[in-house]
């Protein structure tokens, strides 16, 4: 149980817990885990019978970490100690950990949530909205991706390594648990108004931000790929096909003008495209869990500096290509003056074809870096 000034209820959860592994038969311990209490509760703790561990590092992933670390036991059933969860009925967690489930997840929605137990903001929007999100990015079946009663393999989540410190944390351990391939089970949880008298620590937008921040971050392709792919298609048959002469949808015109926002939309795009390729690229490189694919594989496999470059070199080229057509057109009329509308509609897209060139190029450099081989400690 992580803690940070939970006086008023902590013993009551401990009493919880310890009379499941009497009652159960289960050889395990309570732990503490506490994040700098100044309220007592680490006397309250010892003396009802629990182990505490002292956590120096705020955040409630510092704290849950610190006690993961700590425990002794093969399973570790985590859970606030508001006395919002019932730590007296865990045998539907302990079930399917026995089973060979890696993590089993509480599920509040399935169990019941009582009366003032979570505020409405949080339990038709917020956690929907979250656990939604991730169930698309990260291809999950959990439907409750916030539930703070869970249960695990110790070995198994130790070897995620999770690295988030605050609330965040129950989102990573979802999603590496996850894309690691870890076996993962959901079981009915009852949620009941916590017990303090003062605030709770969650700060409903602020955490709530941290946690979707968390689940785009870790998913480039919805991020960064999808949306930069979309840019750069749009803007580049935009470009290209200005380059002929106005074009008009309905009532719609488009002219040069058009030409240079769709150019500038193209080169965004690209950039996005990049930035996902080089991110899944380090992580792969890094041993980090990111969503992976065969068809990322394969391209992983040809992903070289020599074979970015050429591409690099080649759009690059392309663009060199249309500025002396324009240029030998010039010259053709004794380089005197020019219509600024006919010279924009080729100038544009060879300027664009430059950009991406040298994006590319500049982007396998980077490539070539992450391939160096290097001796690791």
């Amino acid at each position: 149980m992580p803690c940070l000034n939970e006086a008023e209820t902590l013993a009551i959860c401990i009493d919880k817990a310890q009379g499941y592994l009497a009652r159960s038969g289960v050889a395990g311990e309570v732990i503490i885990a506490d994040n700098g209490s100044t309220d007592g509760s680490q006397q309250i703790a010892a003396e009802a019978g629990a182990r505490v561990v002292p956590v120096a590092d705020k955040g409630y992933g510092n704290a849950l970490m610190g006690g993961i670390v700590a425990a002794h036991g093969t399973y570790v059933i985590m859970g606030d100690a508001d006395d919002s969860y019932d730590f007296s009925k865990l045998d539907p967690f302990v079930e399917r950990l026995r089973a060979g489930d890696e993590l089993v997840m509480g599920n509040r929605f399935r169990g019941g949530i009582a009366p003032g137990a979570m505020p409405p903001l949080h339990k038709y929007l917020g956690n929907p909205v979250l656990s939604t999100v991730g169930r698309v990015l990260f291809r999950s079946d959990i439907k409750d991706f916030h539930c703070g009663l869970r249960g695990f393999n110790r070995e198994s989540i130790l070897n995620l390594g999770l690295i988030t410190t605050g609330m965040e944390f129950a989102s990573e351990v979802v999603v590496k648990s996850t894309l690691g391939g870890l076996r993962i089970s959901e079981v009915p949880t009852t949620l009941d108004k916590d017990g303090r008298s003062r605030p709770p620590h969650l700060r409903s937008w602020r955490d709530g931000w941290r946690h979707l921040r968390f689940l785009m971050l870790f998913s480039p392709r919805w991020l960064f790929l999808i949306p930069g792919l979309i840019g750069f298609v749009v803007g580049m048959i935009g470009t290209i096909g200005l380059m002929f002469g106005p074009l008009v949808v309905g009532n719609v015109g488009f002219d040069v003008s058009s030409q240079v926002y769709l150019a500038a939309l193209t080169v965004v795009g690209w950039q996005a495209v990049l930035f996902a390729l080089l991110t899944k690229l380090y992580a792969r490189h890094e041993g980090f869990y990111l969503p992976r694919s065969r068809s990322f594989e394969r391209f992983a496999e040809r992903a070289t500096l020599e074979n970015g470059a050429l591409i690099g070199v080649g759009l690059f080229i392309l663009g060199v290509v249309i500025g002396i057509v324009q240029l030998v057109a010039w010259g053709a009329s004794g380089f005197g003056s020019q219509d600024p509308i006919d010279t924009m509609r080729l100038a544009v897209p060879a300027a664009l074809f430059l950009m991406l060139g040298a994006q590319t190029v500049m982007a396998s450099m980077f490539l070539g870096i992450l391939s160096i081989d290097v001796r690791r400690a």
